[in-house]
């Protein structure tokens, strides 16, 4: 009798966890924020949120499909032909051009986010390294003004607002939707964040929002991430992206060819955390 009590409690937890791990809400996310590349035009991507009551994750699907090809030797490989098939033109007498414009899976956008009720982990590539951190969650205070209130997809959602790593931000959330989570790093209200937006052009916004019962995969494996310290790491981010050429042109070997012989550099405005100054 022990043993059998003994097995259907570990089932319980087993399931338990399982459910812990996933989502009743998907929520997609336009997220808008200034170009480094193209300085004064603003760069739209397309972001997921999984959440369930107590865990969320952060993701672009399509970097994390690139991931899951390269987790093993043979995706990787795969991966590489499509996109030689979808961007080289081998030309006439041997040479090549590359063109992107042409639709292939590709990885973009590198950042993960997992947040629980105790802290978030943070896996993005930072200054040229697969960099990993902590924060606790109750980090955001926030300060709601119940009097300003607006309707985003048929939701009665509320402002709040609060200062977070060297940016003020407002956003909208619904009560009606009690999951204490929102795009980004943001969360901590009772309710879900369908809209965020600061100064300098950051801004994310629902653009579709169901039920989910999908599972919150973790990161997949082949890629090592090294602990860093938040604040450091975004400034070793700050100069790589200041030297990137002339730094990678080094790294393989090679001629740094600039524009106009000089770099642009990588200011705050461009960070959506600026207070690693």
């Amino acid at each position: 009798m022990k043993r059998f009590i003994a097995f259907f409690y570990c089932l319980a937890v087993f399931l338990a966890a399982i459910a812990q791990d996933r989502a009743t809400i998907t929520a997609v996310y336009s997220y808008s924020h200034p170009a480094f590349e193209n300085a004064g035009e603003i760069k739209t991507d397309e972001m997921t949120l999984l959440a369930n009551n107590t865990r969320s994750k952060w993701f672009n699907r399509m970097s994390e499909y690139c991931d899951s090809l390269c987790s093993t030797p043979e995706g990787k490989n795969k991966l590489q032909e499509i996109q030689i098939a979808a961007w080289v033109i081998f030309e006439p007498g041997g040479g090549i051009t590359v063109d992107k414009s042409k639709p292939a899976p590709s990885k973009d956008i590198d950042e993960y986010i997992f947040t629980n009720l105790s802290e978030l982990s943070v896996y993005d590539k930072l200054a040229n390294t697969a960099s990993t951190y902590t924060e606790p969650y109750s980090e955001q205070e926030w300060n709601l003004d119940e009097g300003s209130t607006t309707d985003i997809m048929g939701y009665n959602c509320i402002m709040a607002t609060t200062d977070y790593h060297g940016r003020k931000w407002k956003v909208w959330f619904t009560p009606e939707l009690p999951v204490s989570f929102g795009p980004w790093k943001l969360r901590g209200l009772p309710g879900l964040i369908l809209k965020a937006e600061t100064d300098g052009g950051f801004k994310f916004e629902i653009k579709d929002l169901g039920r989910s019962d999908e599972q919150m995969l973790p990161l997949y494996p082949g890629t090592n991430y090294e602990k860093v310290d938040r604040k450091k790491a975004l400034a070793d981010h700050k100069y790589f992206m200041s030297h990137r050429t002339t730094l990678l042109a080094a790294e393989y070997g090679a001629n740094a060819n600039l524009k106009d012989g000089v770099e642009p550099e990588y200011l705050p405005e461009f960070a959506i955390e600026c207070d690693f100054q």
